[in-house]
């Protein structure tokens, strides 16, 4: 037979909180390592990026364009533009 075992629960007191940025200004200082191949911010300040971690800086970079991109092309569309012309607005960078 098998015997009830009381397990102990304890309570998380501490209260988590969630370390963010505004995203245009991760992707600007994801793009200044990029340039200078060396992290600038967090624990690993002053060494060398890897292959992989400027591969990811790279990725969230291009996630970004793509974000932009995207918005520009719904924003025209709703704007009453050609699907056409939403299309080149959306490629185009800056405002």
């Amino acid at each position: 037979m098998s015997k009830n075992k009381e397990v102990e629960v304890t309570e998380v007191t501490q209260v988590r909180e969630r370390r963010w940025r505004v995203p245009n200004k991760r992707a600007k200082d994801y793009a200044n390592e990029r340039k200078t191949k060396v992290h600038q911010h967090g624990p690993k300040e002053g060494l060398e990026l890897t292959d992989y971690e400027a591969g990811l800086r790279s990725g969230y970079l291009q996630c970004q364009s793509d974000h932009a991109g995207a918005y520009k092309y719904k924003n025209a569309l709703n704007q009453g533009k050609s699907k056409d012309e939403a299309k080149a607005i959306s490629r185009r960078i800056g405002k």
